[in-house]
């Protein structure tokens, strides 16, 4: 256990890792002193000045971001001197910031209006005219107002020590101090850029991509897992008139601390397209598909594999699905009779890691629930030969289910000779044309579920966006149909789905929603092997009733 120590700060006794510094200590009583250029993710030039307080026994100010505490130590975070200080430092920053709060994208989030608004003087004293530098295109997806800038050195020091790509620089001194990228080389070669534009504390770095697209107070932040790689990395969802505007990294040490890759961060304009699927389609013996109510069409469904000869399965599913919709995707193929369930997934030529954080990485997967399909026993298939190492499903004779794969790759006669074709998706393809059934889902943004990363990290993910017309999460819909097939309860909601998978699972452990709270929890964790994998749901259940 690390040797603690003990200090004052604003008359609360605070007890602390040795080596804590100042600033981080006074969170503990959730007082946040201002600052720029510290970051808990990079080095501390204690630079801006603006984190000053008062330590008695110190002849001056001390900048809370790099000092240390020590046994015994008074810190005063409000007393008239350090506010004195830090709105004297404040009134310099706005000698040369230019007051363009209705045009710039920061407002709202900006830390410079908050820290003026809550430390800063009532009225400006400035009467020479602003330095003024305009606009820079620094490549990529980031454009530089250095007018805006406050020289916090943020984006310097994340190219260099954490990208360690040095693309950006301080050029000139003084009063005349910019940041540039070197000559004709910008950003638009590195992976991980758009964290700077995070990382800003005033407007001075904007996202091309998120540019006068909406004001910060309008849009809802809703806590997700992004789904562009088997990573997992831990995202807000920003959404306005049931729209993904724009997606930022939420904090986790475990998974990706403070940062993601910008092909993560600009994947998300598949979340927002339209010409859904919004109802159950039910093809009749003619070849036409009729729009009928979900118990019509699930009354169809069950009534046509009652009829059948055949009723072994094939199941097609994406890695994109969540652990919830998977274990019913087992669960049903068990009470049909039981079959084999196989899974698809695409590949990146190679892994782009983050050098100053080499945990974190745009992973070769590009899916994020690879290692949970494993974990239910499902097999893996590629896309490398004509078929879509699909051809034990595109013929089957039985019952062929499909879920989330949207088959870009199949031909339109795909499962035309199964005796039940069964298609769950969000958009239709060619390949569902031949489906007797097809079932409309929602996608990870329009429900609450779970994935499983690539080091086994069960993580959460919540709605963000309401689900168009009628469609359903995957697990409700098939733990409907597995319910009327083995006269047991299905779940009702996202947590029993995945409370009964937890159970069934070995390698989950009886892992519950609460046990993994908004940052997840390792497989395993609960006294299960880590990694170990499991049998199908289906078959687990199915011994479990004996």
């Amino acid at each position: 256990m690390a040797e603690l120590v003990k200090l004052t700060i604003d008359g609360h006794e605070v007890s602390v890792p040795k080596g804590t510094t100042i600033l981080e200590a006074a969170k503990q009583i959730d007082t946040l002193v201002p600052h720029y250029c510290y970051h808990p993710g990079l080095s501390s030039p204690a630079m801006c000045r603006l984190c000053l307080v008062e330590v008695e026994g110190a002849p001056k100010p001390l900048p809370s971001c790099v000092t240390t505490v020590t046994e015994g130590q008074v810190v005063k975070t409000q007393s008239e001197e350090a506010l004195g200080h830090r709105k004297g430092v404040l009134e310099f920053y706005l000698v040369n910031h230019p007051l363009d709060c209705p045009i710039c994208d920061m407002s709202g989030e900006c830390d410079l209006q908050d820290y003026v608004h809550l430390e800063g003087r009532k009225h400006g004293r400035g009467i020479e005219p602003k330095r003024v530098f305009g606009r820079d295109d620094f490549g990529g997806d980031v454009l530089f107002y250095g007018d805006r800038c406050v020289m916090c050195t943020r984006c310097v020091r994340f190219m260099n020590e954490v990208e360690q790509d040095e693309c950006l620089t301080v050029v000139e001194r003084g009063n005349r101090s910019v940041i540039d990228t070197f000559f004709d080389e910008g950003l638009e070669g590195t992976h991980w850029h758009g964290n700077v534009v995070d990382i800003c504390p005033v407007g001075a770095l904007v996202s091309k991509d998120f540019l006068y697209k909406a004001r910060a107070w309008d849009l809802d932040h809703t806590p997700s897992v992004c789904a562009s790689c088997s990573q997992g990395c831990n995202v807000l969802l920003h959404t306005r008139d049931n729209l993904v505007h724009r997606v930022k990294p939420r904090e986790n040490l475990d998974v990706n601390a403070w940062w993601m890759c910008d092909h993560g961060r600009l994947d998300y304009e598949w979340m927002n397209v339209g010409d859904r699927l919004e109802a159950p389609l039910v093809r009749g013996n003619e070849g036409t598909r009729t729009a009928k109510s979900w118990k019509d069409a699930l009354a169809d469904l069950l009534e046509r594999a009652s009829a059948l000869d055949d009723k072994s399965v094939r199941a097609v599913a994406s890695a994109r699905a969540s652990n919830e919709d998977l274990g019913a995707l087992a669960e049903l193929v068990g009470a049909f009779g039981g079959g084999e369930t196989v899974f698809r997934s695409p590949r990146a030529e190679e892994e782009i890691v983050l050098k100053g954080f080499p945990t974190l990485a745009r992973r070769t997967d590009l899916a994020p629930n690879v290692k949970g399909a494993g974990l239910l026993g499902m097999k893996r298939v590629g896309a490398d030969d004509a078929t879509g190492g699909l051809e034990s499903v595109a013929g089957h004779s039985g019952i062929v289910v499909v879920l989330g794969d949207a088959l870009a790759d199949q031909p339109e006669d795909f499962g035309s000779k199964a005796g039940l074709y069964i298609y769950l998706g969000t958009h239709d393809s060619a390949a569902a044309q031949a489906a007797h059934v097809v079932l409309p889902i929602t996608t990870h943004a329009e429900q609450e579920g779970t994935f499983t990363n690539h080091e086994g990290r069960v993580q959460r993910f919540w709605p963000a966006l309401e689900a168009p017309g009628m469609a359903r999460p995957a697990w409700l819909i098939l733990g409907a149909l597995d319910a009327e097939l083995t006269g047991e309860a299905g779940p009702q909601t996202a947590a029993e789905a995945f409370a009964e998978l937890s159970e069934a699972i070995p390698a989950l452990g009886g892992l519950t929603y609460e046990d993994l709270g908004t940052r997840g929890a390792v497989a395993g964790t609960k006294g299960a092997v880590v990694g170990t994998q499991g049998a199908p749901a289906g078959a687990a259940a199915q011994a479990a009733r004996g």
